[in-house]
């Protein structure tokens, strides 16, 4: 069912004329993090490497991700760990993830870091681990967690005026000599739009200290970088932001509030979580901060987390807090952000009320978008409709036909000839 801010904001009211209590209380957190270091997910045709070269081939977390993702469920148990339960409890987290192999691997390595089992959880003494479920469903039918969604006419029209605009075109123009030079040294066509996959091969390839082509030099990597982060702000920023944002970021960020409303609300139904963690991806993140205008123009790494956490202060309102933590290790701490027109401890209320302009109640009348079944309803009545005009019009054809050979050979009668 949409979230209606009406209601999401009633509920907040009308806690607020609760009773008071003694601090700032932590009452829920909603995570969103990048998968972890992982292999190209292509690769260029004149690249030295192929997908037999990486251990589980292309696209896959690395062990390197594995640890990265460890780390951060280790700072997590850290930093929530008089908020959690300290063994795991299933009516107080729940966990979900894209439908793909590096986000999956991702939460559940993240999970081993968070909840090491204790006492009667452990099933094998050799064995500091326990499964905890990650819930996930097929990428067609993911809404919330992989972006862009391009399944909305809508959005491809305003990529289209995008690629227009002066500043993209001014970029190609800019770039249009380096990008001819790197489509010939790669023998595929590089543009402003696919240029990543060159960027992505390479930087994987020079992370894992593999030996580069002569051509990739640090500055040539580094000018792909620059168009690769020009490319993220391509997909969501650049041209009516706001925009694309209903239709793009904004999607998990009405998501994020549902999931508030859920926990804050007495009357929901059991269980309401504290913890809601969700496995995905730097362009998942990039989406939701440009939709909210917190983002920092730099493509978050690998196992980069996403913090919002609700408070509810000493008189009973509720604020959010927003943390990003860039660093894959347990230590570092996470950088604070601020959404524009608020403060750090953001009223529930102020934010809902910022962020308004964002919610979509139905992504699909926004995108335009004409569902299948009753698009190929229109078309076979419409195709019924033009066979069976055609049968009248053949109908009137023949019975024209006969009817002018009946008169042609038709004997005159006294009448007709008196005529």
């Amino acid at each position: 069912m949409a979230l209606r801010y009406s209601a999401l904001l009633s509920v907040v009211l009308a806690l607020g004329l609760q009773r008071p209590v003694a601090g700032r209380t932590l009452r829920f957190v909603n995570l969103i993090f990048r998968h972890g270091d992982r292999s190209p997910t292509q690769t260029y045709p004149t690249d030295p490497y192929t997908e037999k070269d990486w251990p589980q081939g292309f696209a896959q977390l690395t062990q390197v991700g594995m640890r990265q993702q460890y780390a951060l469920g280790q700072y997590l148990r850290h930093r929530y760990n008089d908020f959690l339960n300290s063994i795991y409890d299933r009516n107080e987290i729940y966990v979900q993830s894209t439908d793909i192999d590096r986000t999956l691997m991702s939460a559940e390595v993240n999970l081993a870091g968070l909840y090491p089992p204790q006492g009667r959880q452990i099933f094998h003494s050799d064995l500091k681990w326990q499964p905890i479920p990650v819930h996930t469903m097929p990428v067609e039918n993911e809404k919330f967690l992989k972006f862009p969604r391009k399944n909305c006419p809508r959005y491809q029209q305003l990529q289209e005026e995008t690629m227009k605009s002066r500043a993209v075109q001014e970029k190609i123009h800019e770039n249009k000599d380096f990008l001819d030079m790197v489509s010939n040294k790669t023998k595929m066509k590089v543009t402003i739009e696919n240029e990543w996959r060159v960027y992505d091969t390479l930087f994987c390839e020079k992370t894992h200290n593999l030996t580069l082509p002569s051509w990739a030099t640090q500055e040539v990597i580094a000018r792909l970088g620059e168009l690769n982060d020009f490319g993220v702000e391509f997909l969501f920023r650049l041209h009516k932001t706001a925009d694309k944002s209903r239709l793009q970021g904004g999607l998990l960020l009405k998501q994020i509030l549902q999931n508030i409303n859920q926990a804050i609300n007495e009357s929901a139904p059991a269980p309401r979580r504290k913890l809601i963690m969700y496995s995905s991806h730097d362009v998942t993140l990039i989406a939701l901060q440009m939709a909210l205008n917190v983002y920092n123009s730099i493509i978050p790494p690998y196992a980069t987390c996403y913090m919002l956490e609700l408070f509810q202060e000493d008189d009973r309102s509720f604020t959010i807090d927003m943390y990003l933590k860039n660093q894959s290790d347990s230590q570092s701490e996470p950088h604070l952000l601020i959404l524009p027109n608020c403060t750090r401890h953001c009223p529930l209320q102020d934010f809902i009320r910022l962020t308004k302009h964002l919610i979509t109640d139905n992504w699909e009348m926004e995108c335009k978008i004409v569902d299948e079944s009753v698009h190929a309803g229109m078309i076979l009545g419409v195709m019924l409709g033009v066979c069976f005009a055609m049968l009248i019009l053949f109908g009137i054809i023949l019975y024209w036909c006969w009817n002018y050979k009946s008169q042609r050979h038709r004997v005159p009668t006294s009448s007709d000839e008196l005529a």
